[in-house]
This record gives C-alpha cells, sequence and structure tokens, in this order.
C-alpha cells in the first residue's frame, strides 16, 4: 500500500521558516518524480514545485520561488520543502504527492503575527 505522510507544519510568524518532511513507503521512491501542492482556505489546489527521480530537474511556482526549496532523500524515501521567508499568504495544507497517482493527509501551514 502507498502511503504519503507529511509532517513539519505549524504555526510561524512572517518571515519565518519550516520544513516539510514527506516520508513514504509501499512503493520504489527512487523511481518516482514527486511534487507538492498545498490549498490555501477556501481556495482550490496549487501546485508548489516537482522533482524528478534524481533530483536533475526541478521546477517552481512563480509564488515560491526563491523562497522554497524540494528536495530528496532516496535513501530515506523522504520528500522535503525547506521554506523561508514565509508569507501570509503561504498558509494553507500542503500536500506531498507521488506524481499523479498518490497524495498525502496534508500537514497544515499557517503564517501569522
Amino acid at each position: 500500500e502507498v502511503q504519503l505522510v507529511e509532517s513539519g507544519g505549524g504555526l510561524v510568524q512572517p518571515g519565518g521558516s519550516l520544513r516539510l518532511s514527506c516520508a513514504t513507503s509501499g512503493f520504489t521512491f527512487s523511481y518516482h518524480a514527486m511534487s507538492w501542492v498545498r490549498q490555501a482556505p477556501g481556495k482550490g489546489l496549487e501546485w508548489i514545485s516537482i522533482i524528478n527521480d534524481e533530483s536533475s530537474l526541478i521546477t517552481y511556482a512563480r509564488a515560491v520561488r526563491g523562497r522554497f526549496t524540494i528536495s530528496r532523500d532516496n535513501a530515506k524515501n523522504t520528500l522535503y520543502l525547506q521554506m523561508n521567508n514565509l508569507k501570509p499568504e503561504d498558509t494553507a495544507m500542503y500536500f506531498c504527492a507521488k506524481v499523479w497517482s498518490s497524495w498525502g493527509q496534508g500537514t497544515q501551514v499557517i503564517v501569522s503575527s
């Protein structure tokens, strides 16, 4: 059974940082591209970033480029999202995805003073 479990969310002040993790199991992590998406309250899903199996191809949405960094550790079957200089508009539920067949349950990020 494919499982993706996000963690690392929380309440942070504007300008702060968080590191999200996505622990995976049930599939060969190193074979698959992975992605982060988010959903702000009352809004639809917004794609944030994608990384290929070897970490050689990475793309970001314009809204997070230069502030967020996606990475992966294939030895640990884990995906990461380092989020710096957080803004109130980054407040959302963050989901990791095994492109595009499986999703985690999400971790909440709230950026507020």
